[in-house]
């Protein structure tokens, strides 16, 4: 699996390009700048792309940016962001065409080598992948003024935030310790409710919550 990492601080960019290695993939290009990073994209079409938000020269959304031109350009191209703070206007942008393949994770999680790199291959198998303090605060945003939100049960709430982070139904059973068939009751519940037609396909209805979350019907 070819990987574009961009990453402007070099111990990080270095530790980043060393662990990918060690769990088998194959770095295309490890730049800094979100011009190096554009010429990557467009030059090497790459498997996945990990890119940290903010980029030089502008130290902004550089690098978020670059990232959305690419999708632009070859839709659903797999991107995971990095990001040193929860921005949730980052995550609205990235999921916005709703074409999969994308994650937002805090760069806190990078340490946690077992998940980044699981997260790594769900974003580029066309899945999702969202940081958990990211969906935390899209579901308390919205369910202040979001009727439907304010129905859920805590426990339906606590599935659909597991959801929005890329799990199967058979992983949320295994974190609540409870059985698959109940998993399946409290997403048809939470479907119901939300109005969202239900479907086997898991990155399909992750794509659907986040969609809803954010913007609503």
């Amino acid at each position: 699996m070819r990987v574009v990492l961009a990453e402007d601080l070099f111990l990080l960019r270095d530790g980043l390009v060393r662990l990918l290695q060690a769990y088998d993939f194959e770095i295309a290009a490890a730049v800094e700048t979100g011009p190096e990073l554009a010429r990557a994209l467009a030059e090497l079409e790459p498997d996945v792309a990990v890119v940290d938000v903010r980029l030089p020269p502008t130290n902004t959304d550089e690098g978020l940016q670059c990232a959305l031109q690419a999708r632009r350009r070859k839709p659903g191209l797999p991107v995971l962001v990095l990001s040193q703070h929860v921005e949730q206007l980052y995550a609205r942008e990235l999921l916005a065409d709703g074409s999969g393949g994308v994650g937002y994770l805090l760069k806190d999680r990078v340490f946690d080598a077992d998940q980044f790199v699981d997260a790594v291959r769900r974003v580029a198998a066309g899945g999702t992948a969202m940081d958990p303090q990211v969906i935390q605060q899209l579901l308390t945003r919205r369910a202040a003024d979001d009727q439907p939100l304010a129905r859920l049960t805590p426990r339906e709430t606590e599935v659909l935030e597991l959801m929005a982070q890329g799990r199967t139904n058979a992983a949320i059973a295994d974190r609540l310790v409870v059985t698959e068939r109940a998993i399946a009751k409290h997403t048809a519940n939470i479907f119901a409710k939300l109005g969202l037609e239900v479907s086997d396909d898991d990155n399909r209805r992750v794509l659907a919550v986040l969609a809803y979350l954010d913007h609503g019907r």
